[in-house]
């Protein structure tokens, strides 16, 4: 959900469709952006109607509950995300890492409580592609139940077929089958909208659901027991963070056509409907979505909604591989094998290793919870947590960067933030039935992520202890004679450009030779999503043999070394790559007797620096011309 399978041009940016029409991006972010919203008339309406009948469902409760539907949506979605939100682009990218940069740029400095926002919110979308295909999936296959009533047994075979066929096909990518998602869910949505029109007729006074003073009423009237029913309502929004995390993609306006032309209506003639069916016949609540199409349409009905929910699982999952792709470049997480599954479609990648993660964790909810009904209750939290997060990385904009008065931020954002609070804490009810699942997956990424950016400055900080600056190195070589001169170029990947690569002082150590052209490189990763090549590098000469090299990528882009380099160039460097060699510091590590990290957390740094993805692989760089040489560090 945050980037998915969408053609090249479309990563241009709000407003700047590329060689794509508009059309084609509509029809585009239609089957990407708005799966998981699209496929909660499936159980937001059940959910809500079971929560609101503890003591026996009326019509005042049926009709207040449609209504806080209807006006979640207004408010949470059109408002928050479509009209304000989508405004605060990083260069046309949205989502939290996009906020979170721009927020970076508006304070110059990362702060702590910036990064943990940052950190929090990455694990709560983690958390949601865990929940989403397990409960759109499962809720979906349910439907198979009203066709067939013997169906029940297999409800959980079948949704676990098809999650890990879904899982299984993602190393091949999407490229093929991407073209059909768009067209599905506008069928999807029309089929959606045309049963809800249907019904509008069996009880007309559900039309006075549109008015908001009638979900107030139901507030007011049931007090504190309607957290219970608002943290089901809230099933209708999951999914409305997708709105801003693909606008890089899509563009704003091509959202905000979606949503305005065919989303918004389709989803609120849906619970219209839904409510109408209910109102005649109290029976129906048991699953109005299903209950709304004739006997001839079930099974058809049924097989569409299957084919909605694998489409925004879909979504969901190439989100999440985008979001720990962005995580990696803001030095969030260790590096991770990247594969790219497509050359035609930008963002199609694929993870082994978060793929792997997120099946296991989606095959482990449905076998525990067993039912969609179950799995709401763990619904809600990450998908809260992660708008409000939001909220909050919306008001530092505005007030930091955009320069608007402190009245004006808090009277814009304070309500939203306001409502979402009252959503969250209504969601927290839920913690003892299975809300803890979300809070568990953000609790071990937040402290995965912690670890890593503290072990990671511990060993910066220990790499220096007796190392060199670069100038000092080279004054020093400039003064001796007994290396043996070699020709070519050599590059040196650092982490630390400012003080002479390990890899560097050990190749003099031990092989007693310094090629005729050294790069010190340092790769850097700036709070911009896409870098020009005007500014790719920057050169800093350092003596007639040394030069140092920054290169600068954005957090969307790949750090191709090589490439980058070749700009080089241009601004006076003698660049081959058939005489180059490039040496990389492989580093082993073992503990302190003292004053290093914790036992615990220098445990979960080495265990994720295991797992990181090799650095030639990583930077791009070619196979046979890399030398790697090791270096031991106490850490």
């Amino acid at each position: 959900m945050t980037d998915s399978d969408v053609p090249d041009a479309a990563h241009a940016g709000a407003g700047q469709h590329g060689k794509s029409s508009l059309g084609l991006l509509t029809l585009g972010c239609i089957g990407v952006v708005y799966g998981d919203i699209g496929t909660s008339p499936l159980y937001a309406m059940r959910e809500s109607l079971h929560a609101a009948a503890h003591d026996g469902l009326t019509r005042d409760d049926v009709i207040g509950v449609i209504s806080l539907l209807i006006w979640t949506l207004t408010l949470i979605v059109t408002l928050k995300y479509v009209v304000l939100i989508m405004r605060a682009d990083n260069n046309g990218e949205g989502g939290t890492l996009s906020l979170v940069a721009l927020v970076q740029q508006a304070l110059n400095k990362r702060p702590g409580w910036l990064l943990g926002l940052g950190m929090i919110g990455i694990s709560l979308f983690f958390g949601d592609a865990i929940i989403t295909p397990a409960m759109s999936v499962l809720s979906a296959v349910e439907g198979m139940e009203l066709v067939a009533p013997d169906f029940d047994d297999y409800v959980v075979p079948v949704t676990l077929g098809i999650i890990i066929a879904l899982f299984v096909v993602q190393r091949h990518g999407t490229e093929t089958v991407s073209i059909l998602f768009g067209p599905i869910m506008v069928v999807w949505f029309l089929a959606m909208g045309a049963m809800g029109l249907m019904h509008l007729g069996d009880d007309w006074t559900i039309l006075t659901a549109l008015n908001p003073v009638h979900a107030g009423q139901f507030l007011i009237t049931n007090g504190w027991a309607s957290l219970i029913v608002l943290g089901s309502v809230f099933l209708a929004v999951t999914g409305g963070e997708a709105l801003y995390a693909d606008m890089g993609h899509f563009g704003r306006l091509p959202i905000r056509i979606a949503w305005g032309a065919l989303v918004f209506p389709a989803l609120t003639l849906s619970y219209l409907g839904q409510g109408a069916l209910v109102l005649a016949d109290p029976a129906k609540a048991s699953n109005p979505f299903f209950l709304m199409a004739p006997d001839w349409g079930l099974l058809p009905l049924v097989i569409l909604a299957t084919a909605a929910t694998v489409i925004a699982s879909q979504a969901v999952i190439s989100g999440a591989f985008s979001m720990m792709k962005q995580a990696v470049r803001m030095g969030l997480l260790p590096r991770l094998e990247i594969l790219h599954t497509s050359e035609s479609q930008y963002g199609q990648i694929y993870l082994p290793k978060v793929n792997m993660i997120l099946c296991i964790g989606v095959v482990i909810l449905v076998v525990l919870f067993g039912s969609s009904s179950e799995l709401a209750s763990a619904y809600g939290i990450a998908v809260t947590g992660d708008m409000v997060i939001t909220s909050a990385l919306a008001f530092m904009l505005f007030l930091r960067a955009w320069k608007w008065p402190l009245a004006l931020a808090i009277a814009v954002v304070g309500p939203l933030m306001a409502l979402e609070l009252v959503f969250l804490g209504a969601n927290a009810l839920k913690v003892f039935d299975g809300g803890y699942i979300p809070i568990l997956i953000a609790s071990t990424m937040v402290l995965l992520m912690w670890s890593w950016l503290r072990g990671s400055a511990h060993v910066l900080t220990q790499a220096r202890r007796g190392a060199v600056t670069i100038e000092q190195l080279a004054a020093m070589l400039a003064k001796s004679s007994r290396l043996v001169n070699v020709p070519g170029t050599a590059v040196f990947l650092t982490s630390d450009p400012e003080m002479a690569p390990a890899a560097l002082t050990h190749n003099i150590k031990h092989n007693q030779v310094l090629h005729a052209q050294n790069l010190i490189v340092g790769v850097n990763m700036v709070t911009r999503p896409y870098v020009e090549d005007a500014d790719r590098l920057e050169i800093t000469p350092i003596s007639d043999r040394f030069t140092r090299v920054d290169l600068n990528f954005g957090y969307m882009e790949e750090p191709n070394v090589p490439k980058a380099l070749a700009l080089a160039r241009k601004k006076g460097i003698k660049y081959d790559i058939m005489t180059t060699s490039f040496f990389l510091n492989r580093r082993s590590f073992k503990s302190a007797s003292k004053g290093g990290l914790p036992l615990w957390q220098e445990n979960i740094f080495r265990m994720l620096s295991r797992s990181a993805a090799d650095a030639t692989h990583f930077y791009r760089l070619p196979t046979n011309r890399v030398i790697e040489l090791g270096q031991q560090l106490t850490i």
